[in-house]
């Protein structure tokens, strides 16, 4: 039986990643432009480092590497640190970003345990 296509196997991963990564990313240039940015430091920093993962994870998944369930560990908990900071704060696109970080997170933690 031939091993099942890494894009379907892991599809709905992918695309909680590749979303996440987005959402961050968006999170991240409008809490630059936040009045008080400093406030925001953790925030951005955070976005930028889930977003990074985030791309890696999904790039792995989609090429089958063996390698793909041990970084979706490490993504889940960067996704979940992301999605914490993002949910104390009370603009829109921060929420927006918690609810992706915490969908991926959710992902990637099914992922790595079906692995």
């Amino acid at each position: 039986m031939p091993a099942q296509d890494p894009l379907r196997r892991y599809a709905d991963c992918i695309a909680a990643c590749n979303a996440c990564a987005m959402e961050c990313r968006h999170c991240a240039a409008a809490c630059l432009q936040e009045p008080d940015v400093q406030h925001m430091a953790r925030c951005i920093a955070l976005d930028f480092d889930c977003a990074q993962v985030c791309q890696l994870a999904a790039a792995l998944m989609a090429g089958g590497s063996d390698h793909a369930p041990a970084l979706c560990r490490v993504c889940a908990q960067v996704c979940q640190a992301c999605g914490d900071e993002c949910a104390r704060h009370d603009a829109d696109h921060c929420k927006q970003c918690a609810e992706a970080c915490h969908r991926c997170a959710r992902e990637c933690e099914r992922m790595a345990a079906a692995a």
